[in-house]
This record gives C-alpha cells, sequence and structure tokens, in this order.
C-alpha cells in the first residue's frame, strides 16, 4: 500500500497539481490586491464616487453589499485570469508551431532519405543483371 502511494505522489500530474494549487493561490492574492487596490479605487475615480467598496451596504442583517462586493471581485478575477491564461497560451501556440515546422522538415528528409536509398538499390540490381 505505501509503495502505492508513493508511486501515485511522485507521478508527475501530481507533482504538477500540487504546484499549480501552490502557485495558484498566491497568483489569487495577487489578482485579489489588484482588484482591491488597484481596479476598484480607479472605478471609484471614473464613476466619481471616490473609494467603491459595496461592502457597507445592508438591509437590516442582510448584508447584500456584501455579495455584491463578492460578485464583482469576482468577475474581475476571472477576467484577469482569462486574459493571463490567454498571454500564456500565445506563447504556447509559437512553441506548438515551431516543433510543427520540425517535424515536417524532419519527414522530408526521411522521404529524400528512402528515396535515395531506393536508387542505390534499383543502381545496384542494374549492375548486377549487367
Amino acid at each position: 500500500m505505501w509503495n502505492e502511494f508513493k508511486q501515485f505522489a511522485m507521478k508527475g500530474n501530481v507533482i504538477d497539481l500540487a504546484v499549480g494549487v501552490i502557485i495558484g493561490g498566491a497568483f489569487g492574492k495577487i489578482v485579489s490586491s489588484l482588484v482591491a487596490d488597484i481596479i476598484m479605487p480607479l472605478i471609484g475615480l471614473i464613476l466619481g464616487l471616490g473609494h467603491v467598496d459595496f461592502t457597507d451596504l445592508t438591509l437590516g442583517k442582510l448584508k447584500y453589499g456584501q455579495f455584491i462586493q463578492t460578485v464583482v471581485d469576482f468577475f474581475i478575477i476571472a477576467f484577469s485570469i482569462f486574459l493571463f491564461v490567454k498571454f500564456l497560451n500565445r506563447f504556447k501556440k509559437k512553441e506548438e508551431v515551431i516543433e510543427e515546422v520540425k517535424v515536417d522538415r524532419t519527414e522530408e528528409l526521411l522521404t529524400e532519405i528512402r528515396d535515395l536509398l531506393k536508387e542505390d538499390k534499383n543502381i545496384l540490381r542494374k549492375n548486377e543483371t549487367s
């Protein structure tokens, strides 16, 4: 049982997932700070409201302002992550294109080698029959 667990824990996918969770947590803090410290104050300046914070809005004991603030934060964070992933995918596509070019050239070279070998065999057969 211990060996099975060790094999599972040491697989690349599990380690990649762990790294992703840790980096995701750190990135989440960065994006939360971006929302709270930069984007929301800018929205307040643009709208002429000063500091925008919906958390103080209440209706008796119902804190609907906190919910509104959380929804606004979510959309800003989700959009920020979308832009970040889109930016990363742009680099990934460039790498894939480079790899495809290498593969295409390799296939060309292999085809040329095959054709040359066929020609050599044909030349050898002609020489043997002469």
